[in-house]
């Protein structure tokens, strides 16, 4: 398994880091690894990726070992992935083949299958590059000057073009029910969360603990791909929705955020967004800019703001006990309201900057403070309202129950009754435009 370390952006990672990424990659298909390495790259052969004296070796090493699959942490262009197949003689699998290949095992829901589905055709699409002109079958024109006619590769153009369309209205279908429920939920007025973070983080892990569920959970890249909702219970505020979401890696391959752009929709419609970090991983720091690099981008593609961000640090039990202390005293200001946020300026398209709870979602360690940070956020975008109704006026009484939460309900001595509410802004604007005339706020 060589890696080029050839990537500009990459200058500051951790080789060895990436490396035992990689691994753990390949594990998670089921691959046995023979044997991995960094490869010195000085530059990138333009054919071959590799340079003639180092496919030369590879190619006798493969050979010896025996060795089926040759993975390359790193994106291989159609013409240099032919090229090393034809000339190693073994399967090479290049970074987002791998992480596509992962995502097909995973993708359990029809909506994954669909995701999934989609960025691999894009992915092959790519792959038809002057390599299966063997296989033209047909020639037309007159006597022998007539060039080809329609040649596999050309079919194998139309099909994957073809298919990619039915995909996308199925996906069009999807995006459609997801932005549905995204508005039943808003016309609810209960506070949406959504869990984010590289793979690996531990999302689905908090998610069990906040919300006492039993989502699949391992330590294994991509261990969730299919979104899961349930409901949490917040102090003083109650219900709220937490959603569990597909995990980020460096280089997520486009044809993956293109394809998941139903599913990570939900994370730009969300009221709060939980990012949660694997504090104790060694390259944390440069997962947090891949992460928020993906955030972006997909702000970018909707033209849209990010909601506000809470760092989750987890994993601090892996940590010596200073640096666990140190985590914790990072977020101590979450238990004071007026305390200052740390500072750390916006990202663009970021509506603030984010603050930050250490805990250990394995042992329950934080999570009272997390709660309370998210129950602080809410707050800020959330509006606690008094009305009072005349007797009978059912239909504002019902909205409340429908789209609020009532945190008291109380008769009146001279008649009708009073109710103390929170809502988001947005719904209790629209209250007040149905129900000006009936209640005083």
């Amino acid at each position: 398994m060589p890696r080029g370390n050839a990537r500009a952006e990459d200058h500051w990672r951790d080789p060895e880091q990436q490396l035992i990424e990689a691994e753990g990659l390949a594990e998670a298909l089921d691959l046995e690894i023979h044997g991995s390495r960094v490869e010195p790259l000085r530059t990138i052969n333009a054919s071959h990726y590799f340079g003639e004296g180092k496919s030369e070796a590879l190619k006798a090493e493969i050979a010896d070992e025996g060795i089926e699959v040759l993975v390359v942490d790193a994106t291989l262009s159609p013409v240099q992935q032919r090229n090393l197949e034809r000339q190693l003689l073994c399967k090479v699998v290049d970074r987002t083949g791998l992480i596509l290949e992962i995502f097909g095992r995973r993708a359990r829901t029809r909506e994954g299958r669909l995701q999934v589905e989609l960025a691999r055709l894009d992915y092959e699409r790519s792959r038809l590059v002057r390599t299966w002109t063997h296989l033209e079958r047909q020639r037309g024109g007159l006597g022998k000057t007539g060039g080809p006619g329609e040649s596999q590769l050309e079919l194998d153009r139309r099909q994957i073009a073809a298919h990619i369309t039915r995909l996308k209205k199925d996906l069009d279908e999807v995006r459609r029910t997801r932005a549905l429920h995204r508005a039943s939920r808003k016309r609810r007025s209960w506070p949406v969360i959504a869990c984010v973070g590289y793979t690996n983080a531990g999302k689905s892990t908090l998610f069990n603990a906040l919300t006492q569920s039993a989502v699949f959970a391992k330590n294994m890249p991509f261990a969730t791909l299919d979104p899961t909702t349930r409901g949490v219970e917040l102090p003083d505020t109650g219900k709220a929705i937490l959603i569990d979401t597909v995990g980020f890696i460096a280089h997520l391959p486009t044809e993956l955020v293109a394809a998941f752009r139903a599913t990570l929709e939900e994370v730009l419609e969300a009221d709060i967004l939980l990012h949660v970090r694997d504090v104790a991983h060694p390259d944390s720091g440069r997962q947090r800019e891949d992460v928020l690099e993906v955030l972006a981008r997909l702000a970018t593609g909707a033209e849209a703001t990010l909601p506000p961000i809470i760092e989750v640090w987890n994993k601090i039990d892996l940590l010596p006990p200073e640096d666990q202390n140190a985590w914790l005293a990072k977020g101590e200001f979450v238990k004071n309201v007026d305390g200052d946020p740390p500072a750390a300026p916006p990202i663009a398209h970021m509506a603030r900057a984010p603050i930050g709870v250490a805990v250990s979602a394995t042992e329950g360690t934080g999570l009272e403070g997390l709660l309370a940070a998210i129950t602080l956020t809410i707050n800020e975008d959330f509006v606690e309202r008094r009305y009072r109704f005349d007797p009978g006026n059912g239909a504002a009484r019902a909205f409340l129950y429908a789209y609020s939460v009532v945190l008291e309900e109380k008769e009146l001595s001279e008649g009708g009754f009073e109710m103390l509410a929170r809502m988001n802004v947005e719904t209790a604007g629209r209250f007040e435009k149905l129900y000006q005339g009936d209640g005083a706020p």
